[in-house]
């Protein structure tokens, strides 16, 4: 991670760490960047999408101005899902699109990430160029005369476009199916309901009313408490939940019983096995993806890579390793033959499909999955803390001890990348002993930054 680029972005508190100025720097740094990278020549054209915080106009007005300023052009697409934003970089062929989110964070929150025009996100030799430039803007040309950037009038329908492609990427479509949709009041809100209508499928939304401040407030993938008292109480054979941005899924089963990402992964993985789609008969997960979905895939012949936390890794080990299906717990799966990066609404798709065709209770497929005790612990601590907070000898004391406890299973201590947090996931066999050892860690760190 940079000064400004974390594991996904640029990310801070709306006008106090992530303010207009900065936004206005990382547009021009960015924007000539990436004219300088164009072979043919000529201006730089960038695509900006963005989620429905409040903040969310400003930063997109700051970053056009310092876009312009450099010479580039930019098209703006208003409030569309990250995932929309990579596949429209590709399908327009633009130098670059950004997308201005904060993801699964509360409102006061917001982000810029940046994808080159392969649809990935940009390589750690570029991030590092715009930051060096961030730092040192006046060295930075300002485009003048005829040579000033412009806003272009967009001739691209996001909505229309983006979901013909998911609706294109399953055979059929999902009638008979009954699914209660949870869009988080992020960006799914503007094309969930026309994906659902191509597919022909019984949805019921909640949550998606944006009203600047109202996204992940108690709902999304991250609040799954309401999601699954409405399946319970309703007659649906699913839910899905989104986070802010899109980019992540996660699944109720018709009993209101969750299916984290993992699970979601392995029902899609077994299933492209056995139509021969899974290349090299594995996919990516991470260093915290359950114990649970290991036992799983070696009981289906499947084989894990894991890579480290962050859907950046997971793709980078992925185009490394040719594998097509890799993802995160947190509902990031990314399926490399449609799309570049992890997408919620993709993610939903190809699973309502699976269910659909195997004519089963969503329960019954993912029953095979059986996840080990697993508790995860959230420790506020100081950006400048929070990477070396596991070395410290208290803390390293309080692992090894609790790891002697814990007996069969692991402990993870971690610094979150784009939160001031400190992880604490521990996984083993009795769940009375997880839940002890994880509390036990996670008090050793909260009295060294108390």
């Amino acid at each position: 991670m940079g000064k400004y680029f974390g594991t996904d972005g640029v990310r801070g508190v709306a006008n106090v760490e992530l303010d207009a100025m900065l936004a206005f720097k990382i547009g021009a740094a960015a924007a000539y960047v990436l004219t300088q990278e164009r072979q043919q020549g000529g201006k730089a054209k960038l695509l900006i999408g963005k989620d429905t915080r409040i903040s969310s106009d400003m930063l997109e007005n700051a970053l056009i101005a310092g876009i312009c300023s450099v010479g580039a052009d930019v098209e703006p697409l208003g409030v569309i899902p990250t995932p929309a934003i990579a596949y429209l970089t590709i399908k327009h062929k633009a130098d670059a699109g950004i997308v201005i989110s904060a993801s699964h964070n509360s409102y006061e929150y917001n982000g810029i990430k940046i994808f080159a025009g392969s649809g990935y996100k940009l390589s750690d030799e570029l991030e590092a160029r715009i930051e060096t430039l961030i730092d040192d803007i006046e060295s930075v040309p300002k485009a003048s005369h005829a040579a000033i950037g412009c806003v272009l009038k967009s001739k691209i329908d996001p909505v229309v476009e983006y979901t013909d492609h998911l609706a294109e990427t399953i055979d059929g479509d999902l009638s008979g199916l009954r699914v209660a949709v949870d869009c988080a009041n992020g960006a799914s809100s503007t094309t969930i309901t026309r994906l659902m209508r191509l597919m022909e499928c019984k949805a019921d939304y909640r949550f998606y009313e944006p009203d600047g401040i109202n996204i992940n407030d108690g709902c999304g993938s991250t609040h799954l408490e309401n999601l699954q008292a409405r399946v319970r109480r309703g007659e649906f054979d699913l839910g899905v939940a989104f986070d802010g941005d899109a980019d992540r899924c996660l699944i109720v089963d018709e009993k209101g019983e969750v299916l984290d990402g993992d699970r979601i992964m392995a029902v899609c993985a077994a299933r492209m096995k056995q139509q021969g789609k899974l290349r090299g008969g594995a996919f990516v997960a991470t260093v915290l993806s359950n114990m649970g979905l290991h036992a799983y895939a070696k009981k289906k012949g499947m084989r894990i890579e894991c890579a480290n936390v962050g859907d950046r890794y997971v793709l980078e080990m992925m185009l490394n390793k040719g594998y097509i299906l890799g993802g995160e717990q947190s509902g990031h799966v990314i399926f490399l033959e449609y799309a570049s990066t992890g997408d919620g609404q993709l993610t939903a798709v190809q699973f309502m499909h699976i269910l659909k065709q195997s004519g089963r209770k969503c329960s019954e497929i993912a029953a095979e999955v059986v996840p080990w005790p697993q508790v995860m612990i959230n420790v506020q601590v100081p950006n400048a803390e929070k990477k070396t907070i596991a070395e410290r000898p208290e803390v390293a004391a309080s692992i090894q001890q609790a790891q002697a406890n814990l007996g069969e299973g692991r402990i993870l201590v971690r610094a979150s990348g784009t939160e001031a947090l400190v992880r604490v996931m521990v996984e083993g066999i009795d769940a009375d002993k997880v839940a002890a050892a994880a509390e036990n860690v996670a008090e050793a760190i909260r009295k060294i930054v108390q």
